[in-house]
């Protein structure tokens, strides 16, 4: 009898070590790695440049705004309409414009929700084109969701855009300005994803816009800067409620013909709280994670995210779309 009591007890021991081994085996950090902090940063970042890219459209556009211009040309010509969008110009002599998306679906994409663009000092005689001039832009649950899954983000907030050299997206098209330079800081963002989870992101970054080959392309850099760590894109807490930081490594570009959801080269790195590495992203490659050389209207599928974890190195490819 006790030898097999003593045989039992050994059979329960063994059976609980092999469930705690499972166990850990199944929360080792390498193989439950998703890439979500990443996709969610590339996401809101993504969104936000879209958002930029439309509000660049409409203050460039009018002239109360923008200020005087030599010529009567248009950028809706050029970029085309802004599917969906309608603008409240009720408050355009204290030098603020609403943008309302109505909700129609263009490009697998469905936009709600209102963006307040204001001037700040406007009615000292402050305009859009004027160097320095500071453009407040206010997320009034402004959402995106994607028609194909569902799958939406929602941006409540306030960032300040800033004009630092001087002139618009209408010179630079037609008056021959040969680059932009804007910047753009938010703090406390709040980003909820699929309506359930909310991270806090402080987006801090620097825009260089120039027309090569009659293509908008823009370069963006990381300004922010956080304890020891500078040339911050973002950093805040993911869905997760974790901290964490995004660092740019290498700038980030997109164009009008792929798009300000995505990039065809850059790259950063996040780290986020309680990891033991750091995720790096790299921007503009193919479904396969090999760099794409832009050209012939090809563009990329989207990003390598790469990871080393106890000498050991992994990846994991994620579409933009």
């Amino acid at each position: 009898m006790k030898s097999t009591h003593l045989l039992k007890t050994l059979a329960l021991v063994i059976l609980s070590g092999s469930l705690m081994l499972t166990s850990c085996k199944k929360k080792d950090p390498e193989s439950n790695e998703d890439g979500q902090a990443s996709a969610d940063n590339r996401t809101a970042q993504s969104e936000n440049d879209i958002a930029i890219n439309d509000v660049n459209q409409v203050i460039s556009e009018n002239t109360l705004l923008h200020g005087k211009t030599n010529g009567s040309y248009s950028l809706n010509n050029v970029l085309g309409n802004i599917c969906g969008l309608s603008i409240d110009t009720a408050g355009i002599h204290q030098g603020s414009v609403k943008l309302n998306y109505s909700g129609i679906t263009c490009n697998n994409r469905t936009r709600t929700g209102s963006i307040r663009l204001t001037i700040q000092s406007y009615t000292t005689g402050v305009r859009w084109k004027d160097s320095a001039a500071v453009l407040k832009v206010d997320y009034l649950a402004y959402k995106i969701t994607r028609a194909s899954d569902g799958k939406s983000v929602e941006i409540n907030g306030t960032q300040y855009l800033t004009n630092v050299s001087g002139g618009t997206w209408f010179d630079l098209f037609f008056l021959g300005q040969t680059s932009l330079s804007h910047q753009v800081t938010g703090t406390s963002l709040n980003v909820t994803f699929d309506g359930v989870k909310t991270a806090v992101y402080n987006i801090n970054r620097r825009f260089t816009y120039t027309l090569p080959g009659n293509i908008l392309t823009c370069k963006g850099e990381g300004i922010g800067t956080d304890g020891v760590k500078s040339n911050l894109e973002n950093y805040g807490y993911t869905r997760d409620g974790d901290y964490f930081t995004s660092q740019v490594a290498g700038p980030i570009i997109w164009n009008l013909t792929c798009g300000g959801g995505a990039p065809i080269q850059g790259e950063v790195n996040i780290a986020v709280s309680g990891k033991s590495f750091d995720l790096n992203c790299l921007f503009g490659v193919d479904a396969g994670g090999t760099p794409v050389v832009v050209g012939n209207n090809q563009c990329p599928y989207g990003m390598k995210v790469s990871w080393t974890y106890n000498s050991k190195n992994y990846t994991k490819v994620l579409g933009y779309w």
